[in-house]
């Protein structure tokens, strides 16, 4: 019988499905996220399309995120935090950092551990590593009775030094684990230098454990009519990883849906023969950009959660800083259901609220009234009253109606997308132009079920002349988990000899994790630096990182130091290889287009509507038109040519 796989990707607005089977896609399908319950909308949906039990599920979820953040009536359970004693407020006191420098009321994130709930243990390891102090079982006897007092049940373990020794905590956290139902070890989440960062990642981590495991345990229940399918979740680094690890580690699936996104586009440029790919992702609620240099993902190891982002750059001390393996994105707020709105000034604004997947845009009809870019682009006539294949019917009136609260309803909506495109080419300037990459030298792959509206008129900003939108670009990041590897990390920090530690980690990740390959990375940085660059390597020798760090150096900041190199952290992962499906797309009958109004720059006309589904390759069509597929809709200004590609993807590159 045919092995039958389901990718769900649960958006702030739509949960995404994907049916593979043997190989094939059988189905892709949209439904509303149920937000307050994410599970019951992606259970429900399966149930509705599948035609029996399934055998594997991956899955790409946001309730880590919306935990951190506080939404949708999720809410942080009591967490307390050992230290070692003397360092009870490192994590209150962190590095003081700013993300308003000027603003004299500014308020830090609330603390995940009141100061009632921060305990010392008497124990101590030296910069060496060396064990000056062994840890006083008595006194910690004592610490664990006075956090079940407190009716808390969830842990941090975070001691001085430990990422050299974790003997000392690793016997604390064994200790704890036997009274108290959850304790997270900095030592197995975050083995890094800089004391706050990682019991800042060890105190997150403990965190998200019980919200995180509660969900996977709802979410494996609301499966079992379907046959408790084998489950996996996307982790941010871009790999699917187990059940175990996300009880033991939720903090790795902060970013789990976005990752998979670029992961597809990964795949997309291999199919193709690009090496050099901007992911553009525009989504409901948010817009994402990462880059793909020479087939290598690009991540970074440091990700700052729950705090604020100015333009795409993450605010510095607006959240709290994990220490794990993220692919490198710059996220704006810039989603189908940003809302417009005028600032008291009489300023036109966009965002950072969204509409969300309840109630949404006004044209949904689903109780919306505050004017968004969905309602913006049906005005203009971007994209047509009907949504997925006709199942939604759009209001343009209604959209009218809320824009026109505003001024004049064409004028404001043209207005607002220019205002959305300079934000979201803000945000591919962070990951290409700030990172010493130029954007003209890629392309673009632009998914979501706002991002091919959006796509060629950002490359135009940026001097990207090539547009790939691929198939089913609405649901490419479900169809991404697809895509995706099981992937499990681990870290040392400072080796003495990196070829040989690298070797001492694979090993370690052998025995759990048979038959896999392996992908090794490294955290430079000149020293008396204060940060780190990442280079993926493939020996591991010294020298080997060195000479990549140099390169990667030179062409991020324009300039080389005559300083010795320092290691600072390797990494290696453990990739188990998964089959893909095959995604072409076979194209249907040519099928005349028909027009419809709409407006460009301010003039009226009857733009051409194609199908997607009746395109096939040397078959170009001259901008402005728009294509129409059952989940997005691309559109192709003046000046640019749209065709079908050989694997069922749409080019669209400047015609000049």
């Amino acid at each position: 019988m045919s092995k039958i796989t389901a990718s769900v990707d649960i958006g702030g607005t739509f949960t995404d499905i994907i049916i593979q089977s043997d190989g094939k896609i059988t189905g892709y399908y949209k439904v509303p996220t149920t937000p307050r319950n994410p599970e019951i909308g992606a259970s429900s949906g399966l149930k509705d399309h599948l035609g029996r039990n399934l055998d594997e599920l991956v899955h790409a979820t946001t309730i880590a995120t919306n935990a951190l953040l506080g939404q949708y009536g999720l809410e942080i359970p009591p967490v307390a935090l050992v230290t070692t004693e003397g360092f009870r407020d490192v994590i209150e006191i962190g590095r003081q950092n700013r993300p308003r420098l000027y603003d004299l009321f500014f308020r830090r994130p609330r603390a995940i551990v009141p100061r009632n709930l921060r305990f010392e243990a008497r124990e101590r390891t030296g910069p060496d590593g060396k064990v000056n102090v062994p840890l006083e079982k008595e006194q910690l006897e004592r610490v664990a009775g006075q956090i079940l007092e407190a009716s808390c049940q969830t842990a941090a373990v975070a001691f001085i030094n430990s990422y050299l020794n974790p003997e000392n905590e690793r016997e604390a956290g064994e200790f704890l684990s036997k009274k108290l139902d959850y304790v997270s070890v900095s030592s197995s989440v975050a083995p890094e230098q800089r004391e706050y960062e990682r019991t800042s990642t060890a105190v997150v981590n403990a965190a998200l454990m019980p919200i995180v495991s509660r969900y996977v345990k709802r979410l494996e229940s609301s499966m079992g009519s379907m046959g408790s399918p084998m489950l996996s979740i996307m982790a941010s680094s871009g790999g699917l990883v187990s059940t175990d690890e996300v009880y033991s580690r939720p903090v790795q699936i902060v970013e789990s849906g976005p990752a998979a996104g670029v992961i597809a586009s990964s795949e997309i440029a291999r199919l193709l023969g690009l090496g050099n790919v901007i992911s553009f992702d525009m989504g409901g609620t948010t817009a994402k950009a990462g880059t793909i240099v020479g087939g290598e993902v690009v991540i970074t190891g440091e990700y700052e959660v729950g705090g604020e982002s100015h333009h795409g750059r993450m605010a510095k001390g607006s959240g709290y800083p994990v220490r794990f393996p993220f692919v490198d994105l710059a996220e704006v707020s810039a989603g189908g259901g940003t809302i417009i709105w005028k600032d008291q000034a009489g300023g036109l604004r966009i965002g950072p609220v969204s509409s969300g997947a309840e109630p949404g845009p006004i044209c949904y009809g689903k109780g919306g009234t505050e004017p968004t870019i969905t309602d913006a682009n049906l005005v203009l006539g971007i994209i047509g009253k009907e949504l997925l294949g006709g199942e939604m019917t759009l209001d343009v009136e209604g959209a009218r109606n809320g824009l026109g609260k505003l001024g004049d309803p064409v004028e404001i909506a043209e207005a607002a997308l220019s205002l959305a495109d300079m934000e979201m080419a803000r945000a591919i300037r962070i990951v290409t132009v700030e990172r010493g990459l130029d954007p003209s030298e890629f392309a673009m792959v632009a998914y979501g079920g706002a991002g091919p509206q959006h796509a060629a008129r950002i490359a135009d900003e940026l001097g990207i002349r090539n547009v790939i939108i691929p198939p089913k670009p609405g649901l490419f990041s479900a169809l991404g988990l697809l895509y995706s590897d099981w992937r499990f990390e681990a870290r040392a920090s400072f080796p003495k000899d990196t070829e040989d530690a690298f070797g001492k980690l694979e090993d370690d990740l052998s025995n759990k994790h048979r038959g896999a390959e392996f992908l090794r990375y490294a955290d430079c940085r000149y020293r008396g630096q204060g940060s780190e660059l990442t280079v993926a390597v493939s020996r591991g020798t010294r020298m080997e990182i060195e000479d990549a760090f140099v390169k990667m150096h030179q062409s991020t900041f324009g300039f080389i130091l005559d300083r010795e190199v320092e290691v600072v952290t390797i990494r290696a992962f453990a990739v188990i290889r998964r089959d893909k499906p095959d995604i072409s797309i076979t194209a249907g009958m040519p099928s005349a287009p028909y027009r419809r109004t709409a407006v460009l720059d301010g003039r009226q006309i009857q733009m051409e509507v194609h199908s997607r589904a009746g395109m096939a390759p040397g078959r170009p069509v001259m901008g402005p038109c728009a294509i129409e597929d059952y989940d997005s809709t691309a559109f192709v200004p003046e000046g640019w040519i749209g065709e079908a590609g050989m694997i069922g993807e749409l080019l669209l590159r400047r015609a000049d």
